[in-house]
């Protein structure tokens, strides 16, 4: 049976940015690291691990091959709190705001934390609604979900 699987290559640190990821998500963990030699300083790392259900694998490449933000993770939050504890967990230590419930961590990987809220928003069948509420999500970084729902009711 054939599997697809998300491979993420970091230049670095794939160990600890994985122990990161799996401690902030429910149903996360380190299913198995493979060590080999090799001429990279500590060796070849491959770790394969399930974040929120879902599995993949990482490796340290030891060069600067890069993330984008063509490539991100999204996480759907139920409530403020989620967004503000992951947001501030994973712009920790040298992670970098962006626009609009986008950030990218200290190892370059992009996450995009959003509110399940935003989407009820923009769905919103008064379509006036719905655009008040995108616009004001277009203006923030972190999303705050009550700015969110005051631009949606015009105040």
């Amino acid at each position: 049976m054939q599997k697809v699987t998300t491979f993420l290559w970091f230049e670095s640190g794939v160990e600890e940015a994985v122990q990161r990821y799996t401690s902030l998500l429910p149903d996360s963990e380190v299913l198995e690291v493979q060590r080999f030699g090799g001429e990279m300083p500590g060796g070849l790392v491959v770790v394969r691990f399930r974040l929120a259900g879902v599995e993949y694998q990482a490796m340290n490449s030891n060069t600067v091959a890069g993330f984008t933000e063509a490539f991100s993770l999204s996480v759907l939050c139920d409530d403020q709190a989620e967004v503000d504890r992951l947001w501030e967990a994973l712009t920790a230590d040298g992670g970098e705001e962006s626009m609009c419930g986008w950030l990218r961590d200290r190892w370059g990987v992009s996450w995009q934390i959003v509110p399940r809220r935003l989407l009820e928003l923009q769905s919103d069948p008064d379509r006036e609604r719905a655009a008040r509420a995108n616009q004001a999500m277009l203006s923030m970084r972190k999303l705050d979900i009550a700015a969110l729902e005051a631009a949606a009711d015009g105040r």
